[in-house]
């Protein structure tokens, strides 16, 4: 965003009419949000505050750049927003709520469920992998894609599962969003890009799962009580 800063004004001057100032305000509070959200997560300080700004960030992303009518782009979003959860999960310890007095049913806790929601939008992402063409190795692909996302989302080898996506998301990352071998200067090199760190930032958070477990709302949970 830094460099290419006037870009990024103008289309939102042009998108929404706004002005060139409001345009500027825009793009001030986009990029220092996501660095300042960042930079406290990285050095966890304040971490359940900078998860909501960057909640706050991905949410005034999906309104200013009209993701929220593109189906693809707003999965994807609500994929990261599934990592934040998981952060925040990862954060919060037994003994401590940041929800102080909400009950819990059967000894799940509300960072159980927070888990649950995490893994459950981070799978998004894999949605707008499958193809469905009539080829062969697309046909194997999206199967197998398919099954390892519904292993993730009901919770049953979470981390077997989890772990395995990291490393096909991994690769399909590097083939499908090579956005270095694409010169600056045409648009695709910039979508190739935000696809690639929007991908790396979802690999996270499913290394969050496989560091984590599924959580309580699962079948590798219920499994060990039958």
């Amino acid at each position: 965003m830094w460099f290419q800063w006037n870009e990024q004004r103008d289309y939102i001057n042009v998108s929404w009419g706004c002005g060139i100032i409001l345009a500027t305000l825009f793009v001030l509070i986009n990029m220092s949000g996501q660095l300042v959200g960042c930079v406290l997560v990285l050095t966890r300080k304040f971490v359940p505050y900078a998860c909501f700004g960057l909640f706050g960030i991905i949410f005034m992303q999906t309104v200013a750049y009209s993701i929220l009518w593109d189906l693809k782009f707003l999965m994807r979003n609500l994929a990261l927003g599934g990592g934040l959860l998981l952060l925040l999960a990862e954060l919060r310890s037994e003994g401590k709520s940041m929800f102080a007095g909400v009950p819990t049913v059967d000894d799940l806790s509300p960072r159980q469920y927070m888990q649950l929601g995490g893994r459950l939008l981070l799978v998004l992402m894999f949605m707008t992998l499958l193809h469905f063409e009539l080829s062969i190795f697309t046909i194997f692909q999206d199967i197998f894609g398919m099954a390892l996302i519904i292993l993730v989302a009901i919770g049953f080898k979470t981390k077997l599962a989890a772990l395995t996506l990291v490393i096909w998301l991994f690769v399909i990352n590097l083939l499908q969003n090579a956005f270095w071998n694409i010169p600056t200067y045409r648009p695709l090199h910039d979508f190739l890009k935000y696809d690639f760190f929007q991908t790396m930032s979802v690999i996270g958070g499913l290394l969050l799962v496989v560091a984590l477990g599924p959580g309580g709302v699962s079948m590798d949970e219920h499994k060990k009580k039958w």
